[in-house]
């Protein structure tokens, strides 16, 4: 596990619970009064593939709308938003679901697995988290059920779970976002 090395009042946040649990809507929040009045941006990782996507982005878009944030695409090699940013603001990453899933099938137009991906998206991560004043992280939980996937399904999930057991690990706080509850399972007392 990799390590964050991190001085001041810094703080990492990372956020996970089910689809359409509200998750995005409470990180926009915290990010939001994380940031006291100073620049925070929405990291977009969704490249979107179809009206389905497109209508999630513009629901998101809608969402956020007067809250301050400025938005940064950047659907992989997520360190490099910091070309674009202020490493002194809050940053909101939604989501490391869609990063991974970019960063698995790099070319759209072969849709081959790189199952390198999950170890580009881990350093990206904890580059990202080294450098920023403050961060909250969204992910979806997707690899609690019982059923067998096909193989690359599998690698994705996998490759999601380690992110996940990664950000927690460096997290000051990590919270579960179930059907509207907000539940700390670590640094309740750090928000």
């Amino acid at each position: 596990r990799g390590q964050v090395h991190r001085g001041g009042k810094q703080v990492i946040v990372f956020i996970t619970g089910g689809a359409k649990n509200g998750k995005s809507s409470y990180a926009q929040d915290l990010a939001v009064k994380l940031a006291s009045g100073g620049k925070h941006y929405y990291l977009a990782t969704m490249i979107p593939c179809d009206e389905e996507d497109n209508d999630r982005i513009r629901h998101h878009i809608a969402d956020r709308a007067g809250l301050g944030f400025e938005t940064v695409e950047q659907g992989r090699d997520i360190a490099r938003c910091l070309e674009r940013a202020d490493r002194e603001g809050t940053f909101l990453l939604d989501s490391v679901t869609a990063l991974l899933l970019n960063e698995l099938y790099p070319d759209p137009t072969t849709w081959k697995l790189d199952a390198d991906a999950p170890d580009r998206c881990q350093k990206g991560l904890e580059t990202l988290c080294n450098q920023v004043q403050n961060i909250v992280l969204v992910s979806d939980y997707i690899y609690s059920d019982a059923a067998k996937y096909d193989e690359e399904t599998e690698v994705y999930r996998r490759g999601l779970a380690r992110l996940d057991r990664f950000l927690a690990g460096i997290a000051d706080a990590v919270i579960e976002v179930s059907a509207g509850s907000h539940i700390f399972h670590k640094g309740e007392g750090k928000l």
